[in-house]
């Protein structure tokens, strides 16, 4: 059974600031770590892979698997693969997931999956969970107000949660702006 090891959260007012959090969240990242991406279309989840594919070092461009349910980008640099995957299309479960290999791949790659929940929790106790929200009106955090107004379309909260004892001190709250 996981447990909340740590949570940060971050105010991203941009697609470069998401690309950007994707590739600090990469410099935490290693072979077997399994991180769900949850948020509605248009959240943001393609543009942090992008990111986290970049700070891994992985070939060719970071792209929505929507269609393709999911693709292996392998190492530049001697890291982690990143296997990229869109679960969105998919409903059935860990089971309709077991014909991805997943569990093949996580030992030796980076495994994210978009739309994730309730889908492959069950490959790893340890997992990351990142949470991409628009932050909208009475809900935008202090000092968000004044971007609301301009940007409102690009401003997200992005709540990163890592569960079991791999993310206990994984250096989760550096990932919050100083």
């Amino acid at each position: 059974m996981s447990t909340t090891a740590a949570t940060t959260h971050v105010t991203i007012k941009s697609p470069d600031q998401m690309q950007e959090l994707g590739r600090r969240l990469a410099a935490l990242l290693r072979p077997g770590d399994l991180v769900l991406l949850t948020g509605e279309l248009g959240a943001g989840k393609t543009t942090l892979t992008r990111g986290l594919g970049e700070g891994l070092g992985v070939r060719g461009a970071v792209t929505s698997p929507t269609f393709v349910i999911a693709r292996v980008h392998p190492s530049l640099t001697g890291g982690p693969a990143l296997v990229h995957v869109d679960a969105y299309r998919l409903g059935g479960g860990l089971d309709e997931m077991e014909d991805l290999d997943l569990d093949v791949s996580l030992p030796e790659s980076v495994v994210v999956v978009e739309w994730g929940d309730g889908k492959v929790e069950e490959l790893s106790e340890d997992r990351l969970h990142v949470v991409i929200a628009r932050a909208v009106g009475a809900d935008a955090p202090d000092g968000v107000a004044d971007a609301l107004e301009s940007d409102a379309d690009d401003v997200r909260e992005v709540t990163v949660t890592g569960l079991g004892a791999r993310w206990a001190d994984a250096g989760l709250p550096a990932l919050a702006p100083r």
